[in-house]
């Protein structure tokens, strides 16, 4: 017993009396997969620290999210040694744009350590934009590395984190899409005094149904007003909801148009353009609603953005006939049509492809007469058309301008001109326009190739006996939003697919905000479609799975895309629509956010580094306006009324929740969750 009591006393003078920096245990599984011991004698007496180092390339980064691919342990994400700005490290975690990992540290750290940058193996990549390195701990910045650049040196990190329970290494870009930068957590370290931190998952964000059930008794949605040129067939399913039956009824319905009563499907044809202003109503056994709807017969298309849905995200080359019909039945019976949705839209494979792992994509891509031809899953596109028509909906297609698309089928290119009566004649009333494989092998290109393909195929379907909204997808290229109407568009994209990089909401809103003078009645920036709910893997086509972001993001993404005045094309899978889903997809209230006829785009006022306001102007002089929050932590944001030019005191409603939440003489405050958007409604 005397002799355990002496080596205790020896044990806490050696801790007392040896070097500081010299920690003892150093752990990093990556290289050794085992602990090394390091054992320090001084004359007779072994004397172990308890104090070790923790490699972050050592611990479970299963947890890390990142916007695309995986982490790297100690190599950056091409497999490569780091290197920044020519300096070389050993270890550490290579990661991708928009990465965060969550530790439990649980108070038993003392240090973390790493160099920061961007990897010399980003030069071969396009679209290298700044980038900012964070670390978060218990809600609080505790180190930030700034704007960083390609070529820029790495930055050193050696922050106290004493007592600190929850910390946060976050990288996310400044500017626009950037997925395949390379971001080094170079020799990155915890200098531990207790237990080793463990990767978590951030906080659970449950699923929560904030929109109340819609009232059994009418209430008329929808856009309030319609573009359509003269002579063109017309068809309008009224969105309403309210339990069915319903009977409909409008006043003032111009000549040459009819009403289906028990549809509320307006059909025909208007000889004349003109304004013409109806009043639509609807009844049911539980009351009657009305609403005012303006027809504006002439040359402008989309005066409000289009709603719908698209195949893309969901089923790729996978994609049907019988698929397309039962995605035109779903939005009907899900109530999805009550509220707007209107276009069921396919996107690429529908054509013939040379060559394809699906014999039945494979045959000839024209016939003797020049005319595209469907592959076998698509054996009567009149009929199809047919199909969705009869239901008040409209069919959407899709080509390239090159000679094949994106996934290798038949493209457009020598063959506009036929091909857009083709799409006319079959019954289509939407083309999506996509830049693939045009301009291959043509060098470097000029503003004027970039719109030449566009302009002509915009000028071949104005001249079509239908009427044809026309997407253009070229990426934003070449400041599209300065002249994708003047070629004949009603939306174009504004950046790459959304797909590649879901984490990107934040800031593809802000960018777009950024082209918000462009956004007009007719002429709509298009960030990509709604990718929650069930979509697939976009790098490789991958069968629908649950959207990788959370309840909170999904709202955010829907809030968002209201405030931009974004077309609302869903792409997920209508099949697997949960409640969930259809709850943040089909609020009539938020919906007209974006819908509002004035077709403003929200500016971005009062921004720092994650939080920012979106002020929206509508039409009768109220504001939407979205707290946006883009931060690992909650965040209280306050908007004040004299911010925005408002004086007097003002009505604050939620609108996801379709609640009023009071008067405010001078100002709101909200606190927002991370990653989330509080939608509200503010008005006198």
């Amino acid at each position: 017993m005397k002799q355990y009591r002496i080596f205790v006393i020896f044990f806490s003078i050696g801790l007392l009396v040896f070097p500081k920096e010299n920690y003892g245990i150093s752990l990093r599984l990556s290289d050794t997969k085992a602990f090394k011991y390091q054992t320090h004698q001084k004359k007779s007496i072994n004397q172990t620290l308890i104090k070790k180092t923790v490699w972050l390339s050592s611990l479970d980064l299963t947890k890390m999210v990142q916007g695309s691919g995986k982490p790297v342990l100690d190599k950056n994400t091409d497999l490569k040694p780091f290197s920044i700005a020519k300096q070389v490290f050993q270890g550490g975690v290579g990661t991708r744009v928009n990465s965060s990992l969550w530790l439990d540290l649980g108070g038993a750290s003392d240090r973390f350590i790493a160099n920061v940058g961007i990897d010399d193996d980003t030069i071969r990549r396009a679209n290298v934009t700044t980038h900012n390195f964070k670390i978060i701990g218990d809600g609080k910045k505790l180190w930030e590395s700034g704007p960083m650049n390609f070529g820029d040196s790495a930055k050193k990190v050696d922050i106290d984190v004493k007592g600190i329970k929850t910390l946060i290494l976050f990288v996310f870009n400044v500017g626009s899409r950037a997925s395949q930068v390379q971001l080094d957590w170079a020799d990155a370290r915890f200098i531990v005094n207790g237990r080793t931190p463990i990767t978590i998952h951030p906080p659970e964000d449950k699923v929560v149904i904030l929109t109340p059930k819609p009232r059994l008794g009418p209430r008329i949605n929808g856009p309030k007003v319609y573009g359509c040129r003269p002579g063109n067939p017309f068809l309008y399913r009224i969105p309403a909801t309210g339990e069915r039956p319903m009977l409909f009824s409008a006043i003032n319905l111009p000549a040459g148009l009819s009403l289906d009563s028990n549809s509320g499907i307006i059909s025909g044809s208007i000889a004349s353009k003109g304004e013409y202003k109806i009043t639509l109503n609807a009844k049911n056994e539980h009351g009657t609603d009305s609403r005012l709807f303006k027809i504006s017969c002439g040359d402008i298309l989309a005066l409000t953005p289009p709603m719908g849905w698209n195949d893309w995200y969901a089923h790729y080359n996978r994609i049907t006939d019988p698929m397309i019909r039962q995605a035109a039945d779903i939005i009907i019976n899900s109530g999805m049509a009550d509220v707007g949705y209107q276009y069921v839209n396919i996107d690429d494979c529908w054509m013939n492809a040379k060559t394809n792992s699906d014999s039945g994509r494979v045959g000839p891509a024209r016939s003797g007469h020049g005319n595209i031809l469907p592959n076998s899953y698509f054996p009567d596109m009149y009929k199809m058309t047919d199909y969705i028509h009869s239901k008040g909906l409209k069919a959407g297609l899709y080509t390239s301008p090159g000679a094949t698309t994106c996934a290798g089928y038949t493209g457009s290119y020598l063959y506009e001109a036929q091909d857009a009566k083709q799409f006319a004649d079959w019954g289509f009333d939407f083309l999506k326009y996509d830049r693939c494989s045009y301009g291959r092998g043509m060098g470097v290109f000029t503003d004027e190739m970039e719109q030449k393909p566009y302009r002509l195929m915009g000028t071949f379907l104005k001249e079509q006996n239908r009427d044809i909204v026309f997407n253009l997808c070229q990426y934003g290229r070449s400041e599209v939003w300065k002249w994708g109407a003047d070629v004949g568009g009603q939306s174009w994209r504004t950046g790459g697919d959304l797909g590649f990089g879901l984490d990107r909401i934040f800031d593809v809103a802000l960018k777009n905000a950024e082209y918000g003078a462009y956004s007009k009645p007719g002429a709509w920036n298009d960030p990509d479609y709604i990718q929650i709910g069930y979509v697939g893997n976009a790098n490789g086509g991958g069968l629908p799975v649950p959207s990788k972001l959370t309840p909170t993001e999904q709202y955010s993404f829907m809030s968002l895309w209201c405030l931009l005045s974004a077309p609302l094309i869903y792409s997920g899978d209508l099949t697997k629509m949960d409640a969930f889903t259809k709850n943040v997809l089909c609020n009539p209230e938020v919906i007209e956010v974006d819908q509002d006829p004035l077709g403003k785009c929200a500016k971005v006022v009062q921004k720092n580094e994650d939080c920012f306001l979106m002020i929206k102007e509508l039409e009768d002089g109220s504001k939407a306006v979205g707290f946006c929050n883009g931060g690992e932590t909650p965040v209280a944001i306050t908007l004040k009324w004299s911010l925005i030019g408002i004086n007097g005191g003002q009505k604050v409603r939620d609108l996801w929740r379709q609640k009023n939440l009071g008067y405010f003489k001078d100002k709101f405050t909200t606190t927002v969750p991370r990653h989330g958007v509080t939608l509200v409604r503010i008005s006198n």
